[in-house]
């Protein structure tokens, strides 16, 4: 099986970066690109976690990895690990910009420093990490980039400060780099996920009745775990993805078709059957 996946996507032996790999989504998207064979760089702001889940993955997996501390909102520091990846593992082939954070705040009180920090990596971090490696795809006329935005880019979320925003800019860059750089070889995509349990949000779940409330507003009637986005963003990384250019996916579990269903209609509802 193992074999048939490696074959299948075309990924082995291939370099790909991940930021904010060490955890969540990014965790388990660089285990998916691993368990494809591909040789993976996991870039994220805490070193010592990046290292041992790039030293996890090889073990695993029996591919190359390299753990990087990286601050994708840092041009230089950015830079530097792009060109410590090419050394120690090679070329570039593919990159999933997922690295992101929230500073929540209303939009009459939040303050512009929490602005600046989240549009910083959240939408300039990407455009950064897009430029230094996809230098390498752009000099072999090949290669793909995914990008992780979120539902919010698509609906606003109230009281989370410039997350909507900085997520919604995420999937025009996207569109942006696909209209430039796909006559040159290079795919740009993005993946707009749901409601994803990740170690972020794991205390919510604590909560009584949270996850069933959250679960009934989807078509699917669950929460979305790592490995939901993670077998997407490798597929679209892929060759197999190859025509696949300047798209959004939504990964909710349906929760972007339920709106009418939330609308009361008695007699019609059915949003409230957690079976």
């Amino acid at each position: 099986m193992q074999n048939d996946r490696r074959h299948w996507l075309g990924l082995e032996g291939r370099v790909c970066a991940v930021t904010g790999a060490a955890s969540g989504i990014g965790r388990a998207t660089a285990k998916a690109l691993a368990a494809a064979g591909a040789m993976v760089a996991v870039l994220d702001r805490k070193a010592d976690a990046a290292t041992e889940a790039a030293q996890s993955l090889a073990a695993e997996h029996g591919v190359r990895t390299l753990g990087l501390g990286c601050d994708i909102g840092d041009e230089a520091a950015v830079r530097d690990a792009a060109a410590r990846v090419r050394r120690e593992l090679g070329p570039a082939w593919g990159l999933v910009n997922n690295a992101g954070f929230l500073r929540a705040g209303a939009l009459d009180e939040v303050s512009l420093d929490d602005w600046n920090a989240v549009l910083a990596v959240n939408l300039t971090g990407q455009l950064i990490c897009a430029r230094e490696f996809g230098r390498d795809m752009l000099a072999a006329g090949k290669g793909a980039i995914v990008h992780i935005a979120s539902i919010a880019a698509l609906h606003p979320q109230s009281r989370s400060g410039a997350y909507s925003a900085s997520k919604a800019g995420v999937l025009l860059l996207s569109k942006q780099l696909a209209a430039e750089w796909g006559p040159r070889g290079v795919r740009s995509n993005a993946i707009c996920p749901g409601m994803i349990r990740t170690a972020l949000s794991a205390k919510f779940y604590e909560v009584p009745g949270f996850e069933a409330a959250r679960a009934a507003v989807t078509a699917s009637r669950r929460v979305g775990e790592p490995q939901d986005i993670a077998e997407p963003a490798a597929f679209l990384l892929s060759e197999r993805a190859g025509y696949v250019n300047g798209t959004e996916l939504i990964v909710d579990g349906g929760l972007d078709c339920m709106l009418m269903d939330m609308v009361p209609r008695p007699g019609y509802n059915q949003t409230g059957d957690k079976s």
